[in-house]
């Protein structure tokens, strides 16, 4: 039900243009086939009518409201999102300026409608200084998440934590490229492809990760278990080289390898080499560096042991007495 009330009153550009063509379609007819005013008449009339203090309510005024409400604020949709894709398309600003200058037009032109519908409506809440301050805290609490995620969108924008086009890990594991950040939610794309909406006051409120804030950089690991009768000096040298080979590997840092246990069925290696633009992924060169050792192991006679046990037998003899 909120949903549809949202959209409703914030549709999107294309759909708010069809809802105005269709509403001045129908009061244009209604107006020339003359039933207009019968109908103001009716609606207007002391039967479907009352009153809260001095304030007279019908269901004409109810419904002239709505429509005035509905009327601004597709006007305000529609000229919202035409400044904002032309903001967007200022190449020569940076794309967290540009968020920045969209979020404070969007922000200015739904104050104004905002505005403009309080001094259509014309209602004298003077009489209803109790009904309305007990609207206005349910309304407080009700938009305290909204405006939370509306003030956290705004902090991302001006400290620039989060830009469009960073690579994201949140601490539920969810990890993606921000595509787009809104008034309520980040928008962010998963490697599966899906579209998953954040809200902004998680990444202002929980541990996020951003792997493109500075840099680009970013480290691989492997872990790798050498057999004890394999020349582990060899081994060592090979897992080197097969990192410095891979073309994507940085030059600085340099790859490290570090002999970090004797395990029970293995001597433990840890092997380090960075990768310049971690955008591009970790996956692939990880696995080339694991296909090259694999490879290089086999020349050279190194052998990776699978666990294993030995299991000794003791044999007890029963005494007779």
């Amino acid at each position: 039900m909120n949903k549809f009330v949202s959209s409703l009153i914030r549709p999107k550009a294309w759909v708010a243009i069809v809802l105005l063509v269709v509403l001045l379609g129908a009061s244009s007819i209604l107006g020339i086939t003359g039933y207009i005013q019968p109908a103001i008449d009716f609606l207007d009339s002391d039967r479907l009518s009352f009153r809260i203090g001095e304030a007279r309510f019908s269901a004409f005024t109810i419904i002239k409201g709505i429509l005035i409400v509905l009327i601004i604020f597709w006007v305000a949709s529609v000229v919202s999102e035409f400044g904002r894709k032309k903001i967007r398309g200022l190449r020569k600003i940076k794309a967290a300026n540009r968020a920045i200058i969209a979020k404070s037009y969007q922000v200015l032109v739904y104050f104004i409608a905002l505005m403009a519908t309080l001094q259509m409506l014309g209602i004298d809440f003077t009489g209803l200084t109790i009904f309305s301050g007990a609207v206005g805290i349910g309304v407080g609490f009700g938009l305290q998440k909204i405006t939370s995620n509306f003030i956290s969108g705004l902090i991302m924008l001006f400290e620039k934590s989060v830009e469009e086009g960073d690579l994201i890990e949140l601490n539920d594991g969810l990890a993606g490229f921000v595509v787009e950040t809104g008034a309520r939610y980040t928008l962010v794309e998963t490697f599966e492809g899906r579209e998953v909406m954040v809200p902004n006051e998680d990444f202002i409120t929980n541990r996020v990760t951003n792997w493109t804030f500075h840099n680009s950089r970013g480290r691989i690991s492997i872990d790798i278990g050498v057999s004890y009768d394999s020349d582990i000096n060899l081994a060592y040298d090979l897992m080197l080289e097969a990192a410095t080979e891979h073309p994507r590997t940085s030059d600085k840092p340099a790859p490290e390898c570090f002999l970090v246990n004797y395990g029970e069925s293995s001597v433990d290696f840890s092997l380090y080499f960075w990768v310049d633009d971690i955008i591009e992924g970790r996956k692939r060169p990880r696995s080339d560096v694991l296909f090259s050792i694999w490879e290089k192991f086999k020349q050279h006679d190194i052998k990776i042991p699978f666990p294993q046990r030995d299991v000794h037998m003791i044999e007890q003899t029963k005494s007779h007495e």
